[in-house]
């Protein structure tokens, strides 16, 4: 595996490389003079920017196949017993919180490398990225050990059973020994996107994709179909360890092609690490830090209440995000795509250019998101029995899913804007919306649902309202105009 990703040859150097051709290198007469430092060819304003199909369409398959490989995990555990899903299911949004760290940081790098590349400034672009490298390792590593620390005391939050409690904290502890390699793979991938590079994290992320799938068959189970293997099935803990190698395997991948200076970036050492620097980054990413920490703080609380009615609507939950999942990862594509035009044009002095390409974005994620969720909900009584063998697993699912497609025009709205806000480095707004919507709404009406004894379906039901809270707010901002002056 190694050998191929060192070969120029090999998918993810070509996949780089051309990415790097077509979406990011300056016109062929800009090629006199190359960074000394670097390697690399100077960036120009004048580098042609991506179209939204050529930004979209790796997003999309890159979190494609991360989405089927979710659903196929979820499957997989599925097999073991319904307090393993669940156990898996709860690791998981203990995990995702941890995203919020990485998004704070991260946010700051979409926003300042997207404008240093419009603006033809691709040492500054650099800079920020091993800025952000150092910054996201760091923190990586604070929060794994804090997290590895209080696994017992965080799963126990949840009020599962004492058995699946076990297997909660067991997934988690194992799953946060390697969390610096997510962080890795996360920043870097989104220091490329930013510059317009979407196909060489597409390429490693089908490269983490295949070894999880692999591994976490062969470690839930010890053995893999029709083939046994000298090891003993580790159940939940399988799970932990495959997704936790996939994670580094990526974040190798990665750091190889930086290293060896195929792509479009070069994480730049000398000069990076200022204070003017690092308070840029931390100024544009304090409110997305602070965003992502609501939004899966709202939904640590809101798991923790439809947890208070058993295990089966904890599962159906699970499996229901699972399979809309490639829905959702289709906004999140638009997402990127606005967050990588909106910067690069106000990067290049283009402001009308970069409100355009933001509603483009957004009516491009609502046909998208639209379609799919169409079809996920109209395939939802076939598909939630392959998922759980339990009737009431399947009937719960087969509900949320038909909650979740309501909400899927809005949830495009939301993906899109806020990604073109974030990209602006306007991320004040995205939180607005969400602590409006998340916390002023959805917590309040679960909370509401439950202490009145209704059933479990209204607390499902409570996230209509989120969205359209959200929606209404980040289409408001945007139209306003007014993060077209601000300063990145």
């Amino acid at each position: 595996m190694s050998d191929r990703l060192e070969d120029r040859e090999g998918p993810a150097a070509s996949l780089g490389a051309l990415s790097a051709r077509a979406l990011a290198e300056p016109a062929p007469e800009l090629h006199a003079e190359y960074d000394a430092e670097s390697g690399i060819p100077p960036a120009s304003a004048a580098t042609a920017r991506p179209t939204v199909f050529q930004l979209a369409w790796p997003s999309i398959a890159t979190n494609v196949l991360q989405s089927i490989v979710g659903i196929v995990d979820t499957a997989i555990v599925g097999r073991v017993s319904v307090d393993a899903q669940a156990a898996v299911g709860s690791g998981n949004r203990i995990f995702f919180f941890g995203q919020a760290v990485m998004m704070a940081v991260t946010a700051g790098t979409t926003a300042l490398v997207a404008r240093a590349w419009g603006a033809g400034d691709r040492a500054e672009a650099e800079r920020v990225t091993f800025a952000s490298l150092a910054l996201c390792a760091s923190l990586g590593l604070v929060f794994s050990a804090v997290t590895i620390w209080l696994s017992d005391p965080l799963a126990a939050s949840f009020g599962l059973p004492p058995e699946t409690t076990a297997r909660t904290a067991d997934f988690l502890r194992w799953l946060m020994a390697f969390y610096v390699g997510f962080t890795v793979q996360f920043v870097l991938g989104t220091a490329l996107r930013a510059a317009g590079d979407v196909l060489t994290p597409l390429a490693i992320g089908a490269l983490m994709n295949i070894v999880n799938v692999v591994l976490v068959y062969a470690l839930v189970f010890g053995e893999l179909p029709g083939l046994p293997l000298p090891i003993a099935p580790m159940g939940v803990r399988g799970a932990a360890i495959a997704t936790g190698i996939a994670f580094s395997v990526g974040a190798a991948a990665m750091l190889v092609q930086f290293a060896r200076r195929r792509l479009c970036l070069a994480p730049r050492v000398r000069g990076a690490l200022t204070r003017e620097r690092l308070a840029r980054i931390a100024q544009i990413g304090w409110p997305s830090g602070i965003e992502q920490a609501v939004f899966q703080g709202g939904f640590f609380a809101f798991l923790v209440i439809v947890s208070t009615y058993g295990t089966a609507p904890n599962a159906a939950y699970n499996i229901g995000v699972q399979l809309l999942s490639i829905s959702f990862v289709v906004g999140f594509a638009y997402s990127i795509a606005a967050s990588t035009l909106v910067g690069q044009h106000l990067g290049a002095g283009e402001p009308e250019e970069a409100m355009v390409a933001g509603w483009r974005c957004t009516r491009l994620a609502i046909y998208a998101m639209v379609v799919l969720g169409v079809a996920v909900i109209a395939s939802a009584q076939t598909v939630a029995p392959l998922f759980n063998a339990d009737p009431e697993v399947q009937r719960l699912t087969v509900v949320f899913i038909w909650v979740l497609g309501v909400v899927q025009p809005l949830m495009a709205i939301e993906f899109a804007l806020s990604g073109a806000l974030r990209g602006a480095g306007d991320t004040r707004w995205p939180l607005i919306s969400v602590m409006s919507g998340f916390l002023g709404v959805r917590l309040t009406l679960a909370f509401a649902f439950r202490l009145a004894g209704l059933p479990v379906e209204w607390v499902y039901a409570a996230l209509i309202g989120d969205y359209v809270v959200k929606a209404f707010v980040l289409t408001t901002r945007f139209r306003s105009g007014r993060w077209q002056a601000l300063r990145a």
